[in-house]
């Protein structure tokens, strides 16, 4: 009885066959890559949400709170929550204190929350990159190798006919073999559907904790409001002060 396996496959495929294998071997090497990667970033994003606001809010003023949010040497674009208040606290002073432009005649409150907002584009457009990978991997690395399957079939027929061999041990092997790359494809795809999954509701979850952050530094940049060193209960109250 002839071997078969993924050697032979390889020994005696063409290139398409060849090019195909590489094909799904590099999308599953990115995939795993991008969600290495991103799930890494999620999870100290994660470390960095859980205590980031309650410290902010707790600061006896604006720069002790933004030293806290920077703590650990956290610059803006690797901390959502440090770039939100920098952003804010340079909306509300650039708008107080520049000679009048154009953008000068709008409400300080829709220039704080234009800023808040390029702000917060900017950092869901952060988490968001390489999920675009994900999606496109898991849904054309199925096609992918069902391409590879009907093209290594095809060619095992053309040789069965030729041979005139058409017994079940000469038609079983080949396309065995031709089906395999149906399973590589299905083993790139499924992983990269499941980390996309994973990562997009880890990062809704984020993002509503961010866009919470986001509103409250709105009313603090807006009212002219003050971090109180008045104690209250475990922690500092805010007192809102009028400008």
């Amino acid at each position: 009885m002839q071997n078969y396996g993924l050697a032979h496959v390889w020994a005696q495929g063409d290139f398409v066959t060849r090019g195909i294998a590489l094909a799904l071997l590099i999308m599953s090497v990115m995939s795993w890559s991008v969600i290495v990667v991103k799930g890494w970033n999620v999870m100290r994003l994660n470390r960095l949400t859980k205590n980031a606001e309650q410290a902010f809010w707790h600061s006896d003023d604006l720069a002790d709170g933004v030293k806290k949010l920077g703590a650990g040497s956290s610059t803006p674009q690797d901390n959502p929550f440090l770039a939100l208040a920098l952003s804010g606290q340079q909306a509300a002073d650039h708008h107080h204190q520049t000679q009048p432009h154009l953008h000068d005649r709008m409400d300080v409150s829709d220039w704080v929350t234009r800023c808040l907002k390029d702000t917060m584009d900017e950092s869901v457009a952060h988490m968001q990159s390489g999920l675009a990978i994900l999606a496109s991997i898991g849904s054309t690395a199925p096609f992918v190798g069902l391409f590879g399957t009907v093209w290594g079939i095809y060619h095992a027929l053309l040789a069965i006919g030729a041979s005139g061999q058409s017994s079940i041990d000469q038609v079983a092997g080949p396309v065995g073999e031709a089906l395999i790359m149906t399973a590589f494809g299905l083993f790139v795809a499924i992983p990269a559907v499941l980390g996309y999954n994973a990562l997009t509701r880890a990062n809704k979850a984020i993002v509503a904790k961010l866009s919470r952050f986001a509103h409250g530094l709105h009313a603090f940049f807006v009212t002219g409001a003050r971090l109180s060193s008045t104690r209250r209960g475990d922690g500092l109250r805010l007192a809102t002060r009028a400008n």
